[in-house]
């Protein structure tokens, strides 16, 4: 098993003061992380069966377009894509290139072993009890090195499910990054976390100091300034939210709520929230999507070949954009971590 200090100098965490400097001095970076996944229906109730990986055959598609701009992508894979021929062999012919790296995802109601209740609450794993959270975990890992030859050391919850033990869980198990954060979204009316405050930056778990937090880039920006997260989340309590409040302080571009993904969000959204983020000190964006959505049918976002070309466009635009006028880098969460640990000497790559 690797260990969880790899990259601290003396196996120790730096001070935070040196990461903020060192984080000041970042150029723009790029994380880019594929939920990698089987296709599902995500408004039909939570279905143990469903577990086709027929998507699976397009990493390579995906993988193409990241050597093409020279991405470092994440595949971060749940139960049923490491269990299942179908899909872990094109996953290995995407790692052989050298240039991708692996990390796990869990979705509970696909990861044995099944012994919970399948419902919404449990749905996201961070709600489990510990052992049986342990056990899903440790299911995935051990799958994926079985299967795909490698150990994964990337996790991110499945629904973004981070629970209060799931950070100690993790570095038992040998992790060293986690990327579940989700800020600005908020999952509580399900029973999961409320991500609406969290913290942007990567950052070293205050609690368990060995895991390095590389959150999903996400923000409510619009005219309103730093008021927008607070109006935002006025006009989404029940009262207002049955009047579309959101949608029309969205439309309005007075307060909206983004994610830095190409699911659901034109590239000009994307530029727009890379660019505003970027002028309040962000220097590390985490690009993010499901990959279901490399096919024709996978997922909401792609129910055509026409929204697939669009999807994909949107993608080769975002890191053309990035990675030449904008001027920044791409690298994997563990070399961010190595940076960070290491107070944050900046390599390009």
């Amino acid at each position: 098993m690797n260990s969880p200090n790899r990259g601290a100098p003396g196996g120790a965490t730096p001070d935070p003061s040196a990461v903020a400097a060192a984080r000041e001095a970042l150029p723009p970076t790029l994380v880019v992380l594929i939920a990698t996944e089987e296709e599902f229906d995500w408004d039909a109730p939570f279905d143990r069966a469903a577990t086709s990986v027929r998507a699976a055959r397009e990493l390579p598609v995906g993988q193409r377009i990241f050597d093409q701009f020279g991405v470092r992508a994440t595949y971060l894979c749940d139960y049923p894509i490491a269990a299942q021929p179908e899909a872990y062999e094109p996953l290995r012919e995407v790692l052989a290139g050298g240039t991708a790296e692996l990390g796990a995802h869990l979705h509970p109601w696909v990861t044995p072993p099944f012994d919970e209740e399948l419902s919404r609450a449990n749905s996201f794993p961070g709600n489990l009890p510990e052992e049986l959270e342990r056990a899903k975990l440790e299911s995935v890992t051990l799958a994926l090195e079985r299967n795909v030859g490698r150990r994964p050391r990337i996790y991110q919850a499945g629904r973004y499910g981070l629970g209060a033990r799931t950070p100690r869980l993790l570095v038992e198990l040998g992790y060293q990054v986690d990327a579940s954060p989700s800020p600005a979204f908020d999952f509580s009316a399900e029973g999961g976390p409320d991500f609406t405050h969290a913290r942007r930056e990567p950052f070293f778990h205050p609690a368990v100091r060995e895991l390095f937090v590389v959150p999903v880039t996400g923000a409510v920006i619009g005219f309103l300034g730093p008021r927008a997260p607070h109006w935002y989340a006025r006009a989404s309590r029940p009262a207002w939210a049955r009047w579309r409040m959101p949608a029309l302080l969205a439309r309005l571009r007075a307060a909206e709520r983004m994610r830095l993904s190409p699911e659901g969000f034109e590239l000009a959204d994307l530029k727009r929230l890379t660019r505003k983020l970027h002028a309040e000190g962000t220097r590390v964006f985490t690009f993010s999507f499901h990959s279901p959505s490399l096919m024709r049918g996978g997922s909401r976002y792609v129910t055509s070949d026409a929204e697939l070309a669009r999807f994909l466009d949107r993608c080769r635009g975002y890191f053309d954009f990035f990675l030449g006028e904008f001027g920044g880098r791409s690298i994997t969460p563990l070399a961010l971590r190595d940076e960070y640990a290491g107070h944050g000497v900046a390599t390009t790559t």
